[in-house]
């Protein structure tokens, strides 16, 4: 059945002695709030499940803990990337707070506080967002990743307002893969990952729940958002043989293909090659390599960091940093950059604290000390990225 502005759905699945009622909501709906509020006060529910897993969930309800992130150890870990990633996805929903006084996920809170009100269980059975990120990036051909990080780039600097389609598509769908159409839309490796895995995560992760409980739930209450209900549905209707072993195998991260590791060290052999090869016809030849490779190089990533605004002692250790690490692929022209930045204008308490509040405008990036120095990870780890392989034709070029 359907609420009063058909945003807000209901459907039941009976499994063994269990009932679980599915209610899709959207996410912009303050009567998706209401409805949620109406389900849970009915009081026929013994257990509450939420489309959150423990990160989100965490967010959700302590928005402060953003304060306690160690931005160096971020950086030395590599997530830096996944960070910017989802603080740039979360800036289009900040922009959904915004436009329309609801804060993103309100419903699911809704759900949890009546949960814990009437002290019910609140189970959280949506995959980690990290683990469907990596398996959404993993799930695209190569050729085809400079796409997903143009279209983030893009929606980083895209309009303040969300569209009319953007409205429809929130209405009928998942926050995360509405989050991504600003720039993936219609994309089957997208949707696989996104949705369609989810689906069936969820449903495991209910029949998980429902095996290992001591006392068997009569009634559940499922909130998720409109766009996973008849896959979810679907899901739970055909059953699942071993619900846990289904969870671990989604779960999975598939692994990295082995040339994106072995390519740097192919540039570097080449690169070394190229200066042996100049250096064995003339010293002046072999000079102008290294020269070359200097100067584009460390321009170029210098060019980065300074677009990012960095510290001048963080775009003049760019430019030194970026000819030595090009050729040590185990450390990066980006950490270098970034933890120079960190040690000339350290981030202050304030600036973890407005972080989410900051990137939701393109223009935060650069005003924000914390999103500045991903930003220059970003930038100085692109144009030493750049700077490599001109300099690199540059250098063959001159051999040739």
């Amino acid at each position: 059945m359907a609420s009063n502005d058909d945003t807000t759905l209901i459907r039941t699945v009976r499994i063994g002695g269990t009932t679980f009622t599915l209610l899709g909501t959207a996410h912009v709906s303050p009567q998706s709030i209401a409805d949620v509020r109406r389900e849970v006060d009915r009081g026929d529910y013994d257990t509450i499940a939420v489309e959150l897993c423990d990160s989100r969930y965490q967010n959700l309800m302590d928005p402060q803990a953003v304060e306690q992130m160690d931005l160096f150890e971020i950086l030395r870990s590599g997530k830096a990337g996944m960070v910017i990633a989802s603080l740039a996805l979360g800036a289009y929903q900040q922009r959904l707070a915004d436009q329309f006084d609801i804060r993103p996920g309100a419903e699911l809170e809704a759900a949890i506080h009546g949960g814990r009100r009437r002290r019910l269980p609140v189970w959280r059975i949506d995959r980690d967002i990290g683990t469907t990120l990596k398996r959404v990036y993993r799930n695209v051909p190569w050729w085809q990743r400079p796409s997903l990080f143009t279209g983030l780039i893009g929606s980083l600097l895209s309009r303040d307002q969300v569209s009319a389609d953007d409205i429809e598509r929130l209405k009928q769908g998942d926050m995360l893969e509405s989050t991504f159409s600003e720039f993936a839309a219609g994309s089957a490796r997208l949707f696989e990952p996104l949705i369609s895995e989810r689906d069936r995560y969820m449903a495991a992760q209910l029949l998980a729940n429902i095996q290992a409980a001591e006392t068997t739930p009569r009634s559940v209450l499922v909130v998720v958002g409109a766009g996973h209900l008849s896959g979810l549905e679907q899901a739970l209707s055909d059953g699942i043989d071993d619900p846990a072993a289904e969870s671990r195998r989604l779960e999975q991260v598939p692994p990295r293909s082995r040339w994106p590791k072995v390519l740097p060290w192919v540039v570097v052999a080449i690169i070394l090659t190229g200066f042996a090869i100049g250096f064995g016809r003339s010293s002046e030849l072999g000079w102008q390599l290294v020269g070359d490779w200097v100067l584009i190089n460390g321009s170029l990533c210098a060019l980065g960091a300074a677009l990012a605004r960095g510290h001048p002692f963080t775009v003049i250790g760019s430019f030194v940093a970026a000819p030595l690490t090009s050729l040590n692929p185990t450390i990066g022209a980006g950490f270098v950059a970034a933890a120079i930045e960190l040690m000339s204008r350290r981030p202050r308490v304030e600036d973890f604290r407005g972080l989410r509040e900051a990137v939701a405008d393109w223009r935060g990036w650069w005003r924000n000390r914390v999103a500045r120095t991903l930003l220059v990870f970003l930038f100085a780890t692109l144009g030493s990225a750049a700077g490599t392989y001109l300099a690199g034709f540059r250098i063959i070029g001159q051999l040739v």
